[in-house]
């Protein structure tokens, strides 16, 4: 066809868009960030429309309400978990430590490829309806069963209920990848994982019932006990999660007369929420100065830190669960300050780690301080409140293995 019978075209015409074949991938990917850095409370669909550069209603075709997004991705996940730890018919004819690797390695693997949905799982999880959080546990438990039965073949003095404990462990190590932001290449990060989740495979544990061992923490001043009316709202974000709980709520919890008596000593909601984050982010960054003058030296000192965050963890559950799950709800002008609090704390942590063992990048210092911090707060998570389904000592030495490798302290 020459110029001369090329058709014009028409400056008004409407440029044609086609649908990209992966679009329920890509609002399912897009909703889990944003869930994720947000909490599921504070984002709508028009939220998740504006980022993918697309119309509210072009997002409802897809998924009929944002609780149909979030699910979809818990769901999604959990049937990942399991098929993460299924082994192929030709596994049968595979040595025990192979059988146990591939299981570790399809969770890191999984872990790896949905990230930010690991993050929102972990610390969102509460906010589906029974019968949806039935389904996950469903899947998480059905993983645990068959990991831990993979450890069996390696370890088979362990007992079950050990085994289950190394097996949350695992997915725990693994999963503080949601965490954070911190950015290693796959293959790296597969290695560094892989190494700390064969390293709780391996440790050896204080044997049930002995006595507790004489703490290695140095003595801090003490800090002052939580306010009553901070002590109830914490409960209560632990419970029913921040949206939830309305400023009537806490005060009838505390025994107030009314919700404005709470206005006497907090602006607000938030303002509770923020001072449970200052008490747990002081209580963490604290103790660090002590702790370094009082130590013989860096592997002293980290245990000795190790020590205390697992004694804090066990004697305030509730703020530290509050403290990871609820950041996206602090104020916004006081998140900023709390991440450089946070960031200021796992930093002197992985300093310490780095002179413990030069090897390791100062990437590889920080994913493997956050997962040693996130796996006492996940023991919480799974077993409650029951201290002899998971001993301090045995918390303390499954921290130690995550950080110090496979010979631990």
């Amino acid at each position: 066809m020459n110029r001369a019978t090329t058709p014009a075209s028409d400056p008004g015409a409407r440029a044609v868009r086609r649908r990209p074949k992966n679009r329920r991938a890509q609002i399912a990917a897009v909703s889990a960030a944003e869930f994720a850095a947000l909490g599921y409370h504070r984002v709508s669909m028009e939220d998740i429309a504006a980022r993918l550069g697309i119309t509210s209603a072009a997002l409802y075709r897809h998924y009929p309400s944002k609780y149909a997004l979030f699910a979809s991705e818990l769901l999604r996940l959990g049937t990942l978990t399991v098929a993460a730890v299924r082994l192929p018919p030709e596994a049968a004819a595979w040595p025990a430590r192979r059988r146990l690797g591939h299981a570790i390695d399809g969770i890191i693997a999984g872990t790896i490829a949905n990230r930010t949905t690991v993050g929102l799982a972990r610390w969102e999880f509460r906010y589906l309806d029974d019968a949806d959080k039935r389904t996950v546990d469903g899947n998480f438990a059905t993983a645990l069963t068959a990991l831990g039965g993979l450890m069996g073949e390696v370890r088979p003095e362990l007992s079950d209920h050990e085994r289950r404990v190394r097996a949350v462990g695992v997915f725990s190590t693994a999963s503080g990848l949601g965490d954070h932001r911190i950015t290693l290449g796959t293959k790296a990060t597969a290695t560094l994982l892989n190494s700390a989740c064969w390293a709780l495979v391996e440790a050896d544990l204080p044997a049930p019932g002995l006595p507790a061992a004489a703490p290695r923490a140095v003595e801090v001043p003490p800090i002052l006990k939580h306010e009553l009316l901070l002590h109830r709202a914490i409960r209560l974000f632990y419970e029913r999660g921040y949206p939830n709980v309305s400023v009537e709520d806490i005060a009838t919890a505390a025994g107030l007369p009314s919700p404005s008596a709470v206005y006497r000593y907090y602006r607000g909601k938030g303002d509770l929420l923020n001072a449970a984050f200052r008490r747990a982010a002081d209580r963490m960054s604290a103790v660090i100065g002590p702790t370094l003058a009082e130590s013989s030296g860096p592997a002293d000192a980290l245990a000795k830190l190790v020590d205390m965050y697992v004694a804090g963890a066990f004697d305030e559950r509730e703020l530290i669960f509050v403290y990871f799950a609820e950041f996206g709800h602090v104020p916004d002008d006081e998140r900023a300050t709390l991440r450089v609090v946070q960031r200021l704390v796992v930093a002197e942590w992985a300093t310490l780690l780095a002179r413990v063992r030069p090897e390791l990048s100062r990437a590889e210092g920080h994913i493997l301080v956050h997962a040693a911090l996130g796996l006492v707060v996940d023991y919480g998570r799974v077993f409650g409140d029951d201290e002899r389904i998971y001993p301090r000592q045995w918390v303390i030495r499954l921290m130690e293995s995550v950080l110090f490798g496979r010979v631990a302290l």
